[in-house]
């Protein structure tokens, strides 16, 4: 597992700057990330298997019907 620092992160925590870091799974090991920080020794797992997430409804992703009906140009006249 490579363990990688986080810049900038805030520990949810201790509130300490810059010591949290990232164990990155490498190839063959279980795809799942966890971070820690190295002040207090607070530890989180990040579900990485959940990768295929939903998507949250949006009027941009959502089919809607009368969005997609064709509509009729209109001529503006710009004086």
């Amino acid at each position: 597992m490579k363990k990688r620092f986080i810049a900038g992160i805030v520990c949810p925590k201790c509130g300490a700057t810059d010591s949290v870091r990232l164990h990155i799974a490498e190839a063959g090991e279980e795809d799942h990330q966890v971070r820690d920080c190295v002040e207090c020794g607070y530890e989180e797992s990040l579900a990485q298997h959940l990768a295929a997430r939903q998507e949250l409804p949006t009027r941009v992703n959502q089919a809607d019907s009368a969005a997609t009906d064709e509509v009729e140009a209109q001529v503006l006249e710009l004086k």
